[in-house]
């Protein structure tokens, strides 16, 4: 238990950082409060992302780094002969734990070989530390077996970006150009909840006059702000966009100039859509004819125009497919490359799009480039003074690792900064797999539900007692100050890395004075690939508050607009890719007649393993609770004070429910920030898209019962949280707002 008061890294208030939460990473400014015994955060006066603002996790931000079970010292137990784990566990030093943690990891890759471990990162590490941790894994420990819970996040639309553009990066505009554009479509992106400060953009856009779309099952907090807010079922998103993509090709709205000379596959498109034209996809969808061409025709027609898209769309096992007609959307009409027009994913992680720049993917090397490319490979381990012949290939999806570990081929896992009992798809079947494991070593704040498993349980560092540097959701990089000095005994990040490589036989390659040095290493490493940081030092980024990448010099002055004069593919051009929608794993039947889907609320983050134990945001959520439709509702009697079983092929799990006719009628949401009996995981497909294994969080066949108070006692928080069992009032119409 961390009982250590701590120490600032200097007296000269405010100090400055960041907010360890979403994409925005928002400036913030930490002083002593009035009182002088504790402290305050309030928002950055100067940083350029959501200057002066912080959502309410911002502000909370404080609460985990404070919070009294905060880990201080290596834990550990010792497997009993069967195998299994005892409860408790027992203090030793740090020499004592990495001791006996690499002695461990020497035994198993001498009896199973170097990809018996793995090692799954995070994705709101330091570009620093997931730059070290793929090093470490490929070169200390010689396992291909590397991956991170941003698989989860930002593959599909990253795979996506890859086949259309050549090059991959969250936002290819900065933030400051969306109030330029005349036309938004925001699809499967709850901004409001996700990602506040960014809606002070989108208002900006709405008071200069632009027209704002939401596609989305639920009608959100975001969708409130909206003109047209379409409400589709989840998996249909193909079908829309292939429906307005026939509309502006009937009628000659798309940019013939644009696509003829700056992209390719115009006629595979053609072919894709000429059976959607609109009167057949609202019998599909339920989306009226008319509001399909009215969101056609003004997308193509307005003078600029931004398509955003998140998870709700790309968390499918047709999310690239989906991604990629949203991108066809901006191409076939030419917004893209200038001012107030672009394609965006909205990254969800803090540094989501870092994360996977610089070596956590299993395919990827520094600087995005490919694993498999023999001259990427010379020239990153000339880097890194080793062999090229040495490095491994590329290994598996974040989802696979445990499906290895279920088999018994990976026999230890090393665990840093991410929660995948949580988090990933199919918990139960994860945690099973992670019981079979020989060694689990895990690094982070808290007693998490993924260190049931462990055999190590390593106290990591706070966002705010370690520097770095973090690339946000518009491709900004952006150096991140420390705050708090590290607790008297404790070790950093980046120095259990390193203390487990020098234990390893690997210590010569992974001896730094500080991040800095890593930094400038991981500057080194991505020169000449298409995540290109060679240009950036701390001095710069701290000077310049932020450059963009690609920055590949000194003099470069980075790069916040990106495709203004060519794509990066071999020929310059974009890719139209035509696409025949498929169908998602599982379907609804006459046993699971609903669809399941997941997302955020705005009090947590996550797995919750920091907001749920942050005072001040579990008042405001304190449990997962369930939308339905008054349909449903109706249909099962629900009662006041009833809670709802969800049963899926996988699982079931009991929810406090909100009845609301703002969502579709044969959907229900879940939040997915809980672990245990009230993890929404326990219930979603574990189906993988074929290219970015981006497991199917979004659609999961279903059914809803009854759950009534007699059945269980009903936890006073649940009680409480619950919202009271009428139907919600419908949201005023607008004058111009359509809804389907």
């Amino acid at each position: 238990m961390l009982t250590l008061k701590p120490q600032p890294a200097d007296t000269r208030f405010p100090l400055r950082s960041h907010c360890c939460y979403c994409s925005m990473q928002c400036g913030i400014e930490v002083s002593p409060d009035a009182a002088g015994t504790g402290w305050e955060i309030k928002p950055s006066s100067d940083f350029p992302v959501a200057t002066g603002r912080l959502c309410q996790k911002g502000f909370n931000a404080m609460g985990h780094v404070l919070h009294p079970d905060r880990l201080s010292v290596p834990l550990g137990r010792e497997r009993k002969p069967d195998g299994h784990l005892p409860e408790r566990l027992n203090p030793f030093t740090w020499d004592e734990a990495l001791d006996e943690i690499a002695s461990k990891l020497k035994t198993l890759r001498k009896l199973h070989g170097p990809d018996s471990v793995a090692v799954f990162g995070g994705g709101s590490l330091t570009n620093e530390m997931s730059y070290l941790l793929g090093k470490f894994a490929r070169v200390a420990l010689g396992t291909r077996y590397i991956d991170y819970n941003g698989r989860y996040c930002m593959s599909s639309a990253a795979a996506a970006q890859h086949l259309a553009f050549g090059i991959d990066r969250g936002l290819n505009f900065p933030l400051d150009e969306i109030p330029r554009a005349k036309y938004i479509i925001l699809a499967g992106t709850n901004i409001a909840e996700c990602q506040p400060t960014m809606m002070p953009y989108l208002l900006a856009a709405k008071k200069q006059g632009a027209v704002i779309v939401t596609i989305d099952p639920r009608n959100t907090m975001t969708s409130k702000i909206a003109d047209i807010h379409i409400r589709l079922q989840p998996g249909f998103d193909s079908v829309l966009v292939n429906s307005l993509l026939h509309v502006i090709l009937e009628e000659k709205l798309y940019d013939a100039k644009f696509v003829e000379t700056r992209t390719n596959g115009l006629e595979e498109v053609r072919g894709a859509v000429k059976d959607f034209p609109p009167d057949v996809v609202e019998r599909y969808t339920g989306i009226p004819e008319e509001v399909i061409r009215v969101v056609a025709r003004g997308f193509a027609k307005a003078e600029t125009g931004i398509v955003l898209t998140a998870r709700g769309l790309e968390q499918q096992i047709n999310g690239v497919e989906h991604a990629l007609n949203y991108m066809n959307l901006c191409l076939l009409t030419g917004k893209i490359g200038r001012p107030g027009c672009g394609y965006g994913a909205v990254t969800g992680q803090a540094n989501g799009q870092g994360g996977r720049e610089h070596g956590q993917k299993a395919d990827q090397l520094p600087g995005y480039r490919s694993i498999e490319d023999p001259a990427a490979r010379e020239y990153v381990a000339g880097v890194w003074g080793v062999d090229p012949a040495s490095l491994p290939g590329k290994g598996v999806s974040a989802y696979e690792l445990f499906q290895k570990m279920e088999s018994g081929e990976i026999k230890a896992l090393i665990v840093l900064g991410s929660n995948p009992v949580v988090s990933s798809p199919n918990a139960n079947r994860v945690l099973a797999a992670m019981q079979k494991l020989e060694l689990c070593v895990v690094v982070d704040l808290f007693e998490t539900e993924t260190a049931a498993c462990a055999d190590w349980l390593l106290p990591g560092s706070s966002f705010l007692e370690t520097e770095g540097t973090l690339t946000n959701l518009e491709g900004r990089v952006f150096h991140r100050p420390r705050v708090f000095a590290k607790p008297p005994g404790g070790l950093e990040d980046y120095e259990i890395i390193c203390g487990l490589a020098e234990r390893l036989g690997a210590g010569e390659l992974f001896r730094y004075a500080d991040n800095e040095e890593i930094f400038r290493e991981l500057c080194l490493a991505t020169k000449g690939g298409k995540a290109d940081y060679s240009g950036m030092t701390y001095e710069r980024l701290q000077q310049e508050k932020g450059l963009f990448w690609p920055c590949p010099s000194p003099e470069h002055e980075g790069t916040p607009r990106m495709f203004g004069q060519s794509f990066h593919h071999p020929d310059g051009r974009a890719k139209l890719h035509g696409i025949r929608p498929g169908k998602p794993a599982e379907t609804t039947d006459s046993s699971y007649p609903y669809l399941l889907t997941t997302g955020r609320v705005g009090s947590h983050y996550l797995s919750g393993t920091q907001t749920r134990r942050t005072e001040g945001l579990m008042k405001k959520s304190p449990v997962p609770v369930a939308e339905i439709h008054p349909s449903l509702a109706e249909k099962i009697k629900l009662r006041p004070d009833d809670r709802i079983r969800v049963v899926s092929r996988r699982g079931n799990a009991v929810f406090a429910c909100k009845i609301t006719s703002e969502i579709h009628p044969t959907t229900i949401f879940v939040p997915f920030h809980w672990g245990g009996e009230q993890s929404v995981n326990l219930l979603t497909s574990d189906a993988l898209h074929p290219i970015s294994r981006m497991p199917e969080f979004k659609i999961a066949a279903v059914r809803v019962e009854r759950f009534p108070p007699e059945a269980a006692t009903v936890p006073a928080a649940a009680a409480s949280a619950a919202t009271a069992l009428k139907p919600a009032p419908a949201a005023a119409a607008a004058t111009g707002h359509a809804q389907s």
